[in-house]
């Protein structure tokens, strides 16, 4: 069975304010999707509604994953059933080492059925794998040692994003913004990186403002997003390379009632002002 993570009619709000307005994805597992749009078009949030982010309520709309209905899924649930998102700006756990961060993870995806309590990978079986992958994206052994994301830098963040994706091995993978913050050194690391871990058992949904990150992870799809709905789909990399060299100009007036709905979600409420 091909499997399939489908987005429909997807209506999403944050603390009362509609973000969303009828989003429609499909995405097939070994499929790359690129997904760009201006600033508070939605893009994060999509990515967040998709991994059941408390603050993100979904009003209106199904996501499943092959015939499974994840809106009926905890965060847990959803990542045991194949789904992992790479954020945008990480959070620090300080106190938690990224091998033991890992290895409970690990655990937890590849036996889903796992109760409290029960055994984790074995470590010896564990850490061979993670000292491979780690030596697979040039990381510092070092780095399995320090505490999740605290004291790292931006460039460590997102490499330590990748290799949670390349240790979990999800069937869908969210990558927000994942070069955000980066040189151009470190975008192409990153690119690289990411398509030697993907590959046909991975369907990737890259959020991205650049066409940089897609140099080595060609999209099948690039999908354009305003006003928060997805407003044009085109095959290849072409549609995010002429984002990326000439702007969303074309975009805004195609599409005039996105647009106008765009403005309006970026302007500040009046409780906003006054505070």
């Amino acid at each position: 069975m091909t499997e399939t993570l489908r987005i429909t009619n997807l209506h999403v709000s944050v603390e009362g304010k509609p973000i969303l307005h009828g989003v429609n994805l499909k995405m097939t597992r070994g499929e790359t999707h690129a997904l760009m749009g201006p600033n508070g078009s939605g893009k994060s949030t999509l990515g967040m509604a998709i991994m059941g982010h408390p603050k993100y309520e979904v009003t209106q709309g199904a996501i499943t994953l092959n015939d499974a209905n994840i809106l009926e899924m905890a965060p847990n649930e959803r990542a045991r059933a194949g789904l992992f998102m790479a954020f945008q700006r990480p959070v620090a756990i300080p106190g938690v080492k990224m091998a033991d961060f890992l290895r409970h993870a690990t655990t937890n995806v590849r036996n889903p059925e796992r109760k409290e309590g029960e055994d984790l990978i074995p470590m010896r079986e564990f850490r061979k794998e993670l000292r491979s992958r780690m030596e697979q994206l040039s990381i510092d052994p070092e780095f399995a040692r320090r505490y999740v994301n605290d004291g790292f830098s931006g460039g460590e963040m997102k490499r330590a994003e990748i290799l949670q994706l390349a240790m979990l091995q999800p069937k869908f993978a969210i990558l927000d913004e994942t070069d955000s913050g980066l040189d151009a050194d470190a975008v192409r690391l990153a690119s690289l990186s990411i398509a030697d871990i993907g590959g046909a058992d991975m369907g990737l949904l890259i959020i991205t403002h650049h066409d940089k990150l897609l140099e080595h992870n060609h999209p099948d799809y690039t999908h354009v997003m305003l006003g928060g709905r997805i407003v044009e789909t085109g095959n290849g990399v072409e549609l995010a390379k002429e984002l990326h060299d000439h702007g969303y100009d074309r975009i805004r007036g195609a599409y005039p009632d996105a647009a106008a709905n765009h403005e309006a979600m970026e302007k500040p409420n009046q409780t906003e002002i006054a505070s």
